[in-house]
């Protein structure tokens, strides 16, 4: 069972609080603030809601269930929490900048956000989302999106490395050149380039790079972007990917919803993009649509679930926000980690 992190309501999560010597009940510690949907949605003060009904309908997922009121009462707090980070963090550089006189940075560099969770959870509407929001902000214009998956290894080397049942855990990954990638936009090069992934093919794209310049703020979505770093052969501590995060959001539910959520893109593909002739999938069109959705569980259970309780919901407790939906997609509670 996947649980929430630790509230600052009273109780420990198991049905006890403790006392204060008074008879009385008081919270138990926790590093996070947990939120209502509604105490939450009151904190997005007087945002405007810059987004139009087909604009949202253009960032949402296949299978993912969002609305103008989703985007009302979730990411628009989340759009003017994250702009008072990037403002802050603005300011601290200044006072560094201040302290190091000559010798300090003059150039500022890119606020980094991580978006984690699930495969099917919704994380790819989420980080379109935020990147859309953000980029209407008047102080940060220029927000790039890049998912991991440019970074998983070509077919060929999975194939290789006994990796295609391994699809999507960490290993199957080039962690070290994920890691360089974001170390160098972080350091404010003027140009870092990614390799690109095709869903279609299911592969690399040869030859195809996505480009970055200098954005004020990079989002880096995928499965696995909040783990730790692994030790380096020498059994020294390496600096992992989200050791370069200024924010962190996870994206959470629980996974008898996933699965389902999965099950319904799955089939939702199969009447779509599995259609075409170069689709990586296109024979689950040619069998039936219960042999197909036998296979779908087969996937789901031998390897996305897997992978999703052995490696990407342990490193929930590493993110800044942890964002829980409902069995009808629509999120209920958020957890905000404290300063």
């Amino acid at each position: 069972m996947i649980t929430s992190p630790p509230r600052s309501t009273p109780g420990n999560g198991n049905g006890n609080a403790k006392g204060n010597g008074n008879g009385q009940r008081r919270p138990e510690a926790t590093p996070y603030v947990d939120l209502t949907r509604a105490e939450w949605s009151a904190l997005r003060d007087k945002t405007p809601l810059p987004l139009s009904a087909d604009e949202v309908e253009r960032l949402r997922g296949l299978g993912d269930v969002i609305d103008l009121d989703e985007v009302r009462d979730i990411y628009l707090p989340l759009s003017r929490l994250l702009n008072l980070y990037v403002q802050a963090t603005s300011g601290l550089r200044g006072a560094l900048n201040t302290f190091l006189g000559e010798r300090g940075e003059q150039r500022g560099t890119p606020f980094v956000i991580g978006v984690a969770g699930s495969v099917a959870v919704g994380k790819s509407t989420v980080a379109r989302l935020l990147q859309a929001l953000l980029a209407r902000w008047p102080e940060h214009p220029r927000v790039e999106l890049v998912t991991t998956d440019g970074f998983l290894y070509p077919m060929e080397e999975l194939k290789a490395r006994g990796l295609m049942s391994r699809k999507g855990f960490p290993e199957s990954y080039d962690r070290r050149a994920l890691t360089r990638f974001v170390a160098d936009i972080k350091a404010g090069k003027d140009e870092v380039s990614a390799p690109v992934y095709s869903h279609l093919i299911y592969d690399i794209v040869p030859g195809e790079r996505l480009v970055v310049r200098r954005p004020d703020i990079l989002i880096v979505e995928g499965l696995n972007v909040l783990q730790p770093a692994l030790p380096g052969k020498d059994g020294r501590t390496r600096v992992g990917l989200a050791d370069y995060f200024d924010f962190s959001v996870y994206v959470d539910a629980r996974p008898e919803d996933i699965e389902r959520w999965y099950l319904n893109r799955f089939r939702k593909l199969r009447e779509t993009a599995f259609q075409n002739p170069f689709s990586y999938f296109q024979r689950y069109t040619q069998v039936s649509e219960d042999e197909a959705l036998d296979y779908a569980r087969t996937m789901w259970r031998t390897i996305n679930k897997v992978n999703l309780l052995e490696n990407v919901a342990p490193t929930r407790g590493r993110a800044t926000l942890v964002v829980r939906k409902g069995p009808d997609h629509k999120v209920q509670r958020l957890s905000l980690r404290k300063l």
